[in-house]
């Protein structure tokens, strides 16, 4: 199983999609029963591989990230169900790169 602690939700300018995104995260984590990991969210310009364990992101900027290592996109940015079936996913990959669409 991927180790992750920290998400990064990511959007063109960092304040709206991925704010919404961010607090989308807190909620499926909580419903999925998953603790001790925080979730935050940038602009697609502070972005970088290290800077958290995973990416998730709207498909609209998923190619910029394509080369990152665990990367989350969704089709649907405001959709709880995606959200929660691709985390859901991700935490339960066992290798060290992880891409979901």
């Amino acid at each position: 199983m991927a180790t992750i602690r920290k998400i990064m939700c990511c959007c063109g300018s960092g304040l709206g999609s991925s704010l919404m995104v961010q607090l989308n995260v807190e909620k499926a984590l909580k419903k999925l029963g998953i603790t001790g990991v925080v979730a935050e969210h940038t602009s697609l310009s502070e972005c970088t591989p290290h800077s958290a364990d995973l990416f998730v992101v709207g498909r609209d900027i998923a190619p910029q990230l394509s080369s990152y290592p665990r990367v989350v996109v969704l089709n649907k940015i405001m959709s709880m169900v995606e959200l929660t079936e691709k985390l859901d996913q991700a935490f339960k990959v066992e290798g060290d790169e992880i891409h979901i669409q």
